[in-house]
């Protein structure tokens, strides 16, 4: 059991829940759907639960993880599980995804099922196949795309039947601070991906920009909210992110001055801070 929460890496999990709980908040009221806000919670649960056993088995067979990795152990090259055994835990977990998002298919539809075979062609495409997304320097892209945008228009669209501009700024804030999260893993792994030609964002930029790039990612959302503020009608609401003001700036203080496997902390103080901050943003949504 312990190899496969290994796996699963949980401290990674924030970037599929915290956008859903927001997109959730943002819909509450009296006609709410609790089953919507269920199975949209559960299905991108499940995917990034696939899309983490799916990288495991990939890096595991394209080489890129060694022994000199600096992440958490890899549960695949590390012999914990079998590729079999991964193959056939990728494939459990897209089959669960697809029977919770069948109902959210049939209230959406084609929308919403374009939106999921996205969602299932990026969990293989990001490591696996002859391009994968993660060696192209896309990953970071990817991840704004799915977990920020993708996220919250898909859950709006199912709750209203159509997109608003908020909808589109509150995906950007989450989905630069989910982006931040894939940064950091790739900075930490910087000196492995390289001489296995995984060419990604943070091998294509070098250790000091890609640091820079990490501070505007989190710092934007920010920015974004001060505007929110400004011209919202929400203006008491608007204020309850910056609580999280203290969290973000240990984060851009400890960022340079993280080595090794401090990397690891500083992904799951991100991934932390992004859970905190949708929370945030959902809060000052019902207000």
């Amino acid at each position: 059991m312990n190899a496969w929460l290994l796996a699963i890496r949980p401290k990674t999990l924030p970037a599929s829940i915290s956008p859903i709980i927001l997109a959730n908040a943002m819909n509450w009221g009296p006609a709410f759907n609790w089953m919507i806000a269920i199975l949209t919670l559960t299905t991108a649960f499940f995917l990034q639960i696939a899309v983490n056993f799916a990288n495991d088995y990939f890096d595991f067979r394209s080489g890129v993880d060694t022994d000199q990795r600096l992440g958490p152990k890899r549960a695949t090259q590390s012999g914990l599980i079998s590729p079999g055994a991964m193959i056939k835990a990728i494939v459990f977990s897209l089959i669960i995804a697809m029977a919770t998002s069948a109902y959210l298919i049939y209230l959406g539809g084609t929308p919403i099922l374009i939106l999921f075979i996205a969602c299932v062609i990026g969990v293989i495409w990001y490591s696996g196949g002859p391009w994968p997304l993660a060696s192209l320097g896309l990953g970071e892209v990817t991840v704004f795309l799915f977990f920020g945008w993708a996220a919250i228009l898909g859950t709006q669209y199912l709750h209203q039947h159509e997109l608003t501009p908020l909808s589109w700024w509150l995906g950007t804030q989450v989905g630069l601070i989910s982006a931040a999260i894939m940064l950091v893993n790739n900075i930490r792994d910087i000196l492995t991906d390289e001489p296995a030609g995984k060419r990604t964002l943070a091998v294509r930029l070098g250790l000091q920009k890609s640091i820079s790039l990490y501070s505007i990612l989190i710092i934007t959302p920010f920015i974004m909210q001060t505007v929110y503020f400004l011209f919202s009608d929400k203006s008491f609401g608007a204020v309850i992110p910056f609580l999280t003001t203290p969290l973000m700036i240990r984060l851009l203080k400890r960022m340079p001055e993280c080595e090794g496997e401090s990397y690891n902390e500083q992904l799951a103080a991100t991934a932390k801070f992004l859970l905190l901050f949708s929370l945030a943003l959902s809060f000052s949504q019902l207000t």
